[in-house]
Parts: structure tokens; sequence; C-alpha cells
């Protein structure tokens, strides 16, 4: 009996384990804003859900690293469910403190930008399977905002 239970646990979770499940790219990172404390950015995420039905998006985080440091991390705010059987574009605004950016004022001052690694992890809630990480890492350039884009 006990050699038919680990047949059928193993049957499972094999099975679990080559499901098709959420996958998740980064398209861009684009300034949204500047405030008095930070400069807001953000991360235009794109999110396919193979399965028929909505898939709701449960606590998710995003770290943001440059020069080796983390200038950035938090949590993504209500980021709501992905649509069902297609793709769902997601907005996560990330602030970054100026007190950060002064630590890079090597990399900033060679050519105004940023270059950076932002790091997000979806956490996906499929019903009767649990709770599915979607970690993803993205490099990028981040161009930083001139006199111009102060006053505009």
């Amino acid at each position: 009996m006990a050699g038919l239970i680990d047949k059928v646990e193993q049957f499972v979770s094999d099975t679990v384990a080559n499901m098709e499940k959420p996958k998740a790219t980064v398209i861009n990172v684009n300034l949204k804003g500047i405030n008095l404390d930070s400069v807001s950015y953000t991360a235009k995420v794109n999110v396919s859900n193979p399965y028929i039905t909505p898939v709701p998006i449960g606590e998710s985080t995003y770290v943001l690293k440059s020069s080796g440091s983390v200038i950035a991390s938090g949590k993504i705010l209500d980021p709501g469910s992905i649509k069902g059987n297609g793709d769902t574009l997601l907005d996560v605004e990330i602030k970054v403190p100026y007190s950060a950016l002064i630590g890079l004022v090597e990399d900033i001052a060679v050519d105004w930008d940023i270059d950076y690694e932002l790091q997000l992890n979806l956490v996906v809630e499929i019903p009767l399977i649990g709770n599915i990480g979607i970690p993803i890492t993205h490099i990028g350039v981040i161009k930083l905002p001139s006199l111009i884009d102060l006053f505009t």
C-alpha cells in the first residue's frame, strides 16, 4: 500500500512540476515623476497566463540594484489579477530616494544614467496548487532627468 501512495505522490508532483506556469517579462522602465525626496520610475511588466481563468496575484516584491547596491526595494501594491488565457500589463512603481542616488555618483557622472538590475518576484495564487513565485530579473539603463524634465 505504501508503494502505491509513493507512486501517486510522485505522479502528482511530476504533473505539477511539468505544468505550464504563468510567465512574466519586464518591457521597460521609464521616469514617472520627480518629488522632493525621490525619483519615481514605472516598470512595465507583461504577465502571460496560460490558464483559461483569471489568476490573482498575491504579495509581490521588487529590488532595484545598481553597482552592486540595493537602491530601492518594496512591495507591489494591489497588483490585481492576470486575465485568463492572455497577457496582462502591470505597472510597478519604484521610488528611488535621492540619498541612494548619491552613492552612485561615479556611474551617474560618466553618462548621466544608472545601470541597474531589477529583480521582481510575482506570486500568483493557483487554485488547488497554491502560491507560485515568478522570479524576473531585468538588466537595463535608466536615464536621469535633465533640467528640461524638471520643468515640463
